[in-house]
């Protein structure tokens, strides 16, 4: 396996760290275009990585190296996952709320209904 092949593997697990410790703090500030759009940077760096010889990968995952990035990167991984689903859930609530104030508001006074219709 070549050097340059671990050096570019090596580079990229990083990355991916790096983009999961801005995920993080994305989501803590609810910043979710953002996000995404990091989301969509690290989608493109799991693209890469799959790219690369399998056996320059495995012999990339057992490295100290490659030991030592995945136990930064898996804690990242699981508050990331649990906060994204938090704001989700969060997300659908508030959601269901303004549709159930849409159907009550309907039946208060059917004539705001008649003029909030879309035709």
């Amino acid at each position: 396996m070549s050097a340059d092949v671990m050096a570019e593997l090596h580079r990229l697990w990083q990355l991916y760290l790096t983009l999961s410790q801005e995920l993080l703090k994305f989501i803590d500030r609810q910043d979710i275009d953002e996000f995404l759009a990091l989301v969509e940077q690290r989608e493109q760096v799991v693209q890469a990585m799959q790219a690369q010889p399998a056996e320059s990968m495995a012999a990339w995952r057992r490295t100290p190296e490659c030991a030592a990035l995945l136990r930064e990167i898996k804690p990242l991984e699981m508050q990331t996952i649990y906060k994204a689903k938090a704001w989700l859930n969060k997300s659908r609530r508030n959601t269901a709320q303004v549709h159930a104030y849409e159907l009550t508001a309907g039946r208060l006074n059917p004539l705001g209904n008649i003029v909030n219709r879309k035709y």
